[in-house]
């Protein structure tokens, strides 16, 4: 018997139950920090010790963290469906979940690129995860975070799109629906397929066929498995 396929679109407060600040949310990063200043090429080019410590830190941070019940849940999905997970997050929880086919839209933390051609890209190393000033990819330019950001081009989108069209199920959790062209996606499936939106905040989505759960990632996923088992 043929799987369904489940597309799971994450976003920020996938990883929020596990310690990775958000951003979007009132204390998160974009409070503490310029967007221009650390998630733009501009931003790089004027001051690039600044970028490269700040996604230090959060390279730091994720090697720390561990999944949440969320991520344990999602990877246990595996087992009775083809599930395929697109995520807006730079972590790798996902992974560490057990996850087997993860989609990073907005690029990975611990791999790091040439700030001049966009496919050398290297993994960063666990234990020495710092990129530092000088640090130089094999064409001789700065190493840079092998993160999309603002003003760049999403080269995994495409992918993305033929992913989700092939969804039975679609599944949103903890993401705004606010950041182009990430929310596009939901308008990738056919009308009738089921969508369920995880997220403690209301969400706008227009699109036929939803189910809120509004609940944190964790709690979510657990009322969402009951579901399932019901389609």
């Amino acid at each position: 018997m043929n799987m369904k396929n489940i597309v799971v679109l994450t976003g920020a407060g996938m990883s929020a139950e596990s310690g990775i600040a958000t951003f979007r949310d009132s204390g998160g990063l974009w409070d503490q920090y310029k967007v221009e200043e650390v998630a733009t090429p501009e931003g790089f080019m004027r001051n690039p010790q600044l970028v490269l410590d700040f996604y230090n830190k959060r390279r730091r941070e994720t090697i720390n963290a561990v999944p949440n019940q969320g991520h344990l849940l999602l990877a246990s999905l595996q087992d009775h469906y083809n599930v395929h997970i697109i995520t807006q997050n730079v972590d790798n929880l996902h992974e560490k979940a057990g996850s087997r086919q993860v989609l990073h839209l907005h690029g990975e933390l611990m791999k790091i690129r040439s700030s001049r051609n966009p496919e050398l890209i290297l993994d960063a190393d666990p234990l020495n995860p710092d990129t530092k000033l000088g640090d130089k990819a094999s064409d001789g330019s700065q190493l840079r975070p092998h993160i999309v950001w603002f003003g760049e081009a999403v080269p995994m989108m495409y992918d993305a799109e033929r992913i989700t069209q092939k969804a039975d199920i679609l599944i949103v959790i903890g993401t705004s629906l606010n950041v182009y062209p990430a929310a596009g996606l939901v308008n990738c499936v056919a009308d009738d397929t089921p969508i369920f939106l995880i997220d403690p905040k209301d969400v706008l989505i227009v699109r036929p066929n939803v189910t809120f759960i509004k609940k944190g990632a964790s709690e979510g996923m657990k009322e969402l498995v009951g579901l399932l088992s019901n389609l």
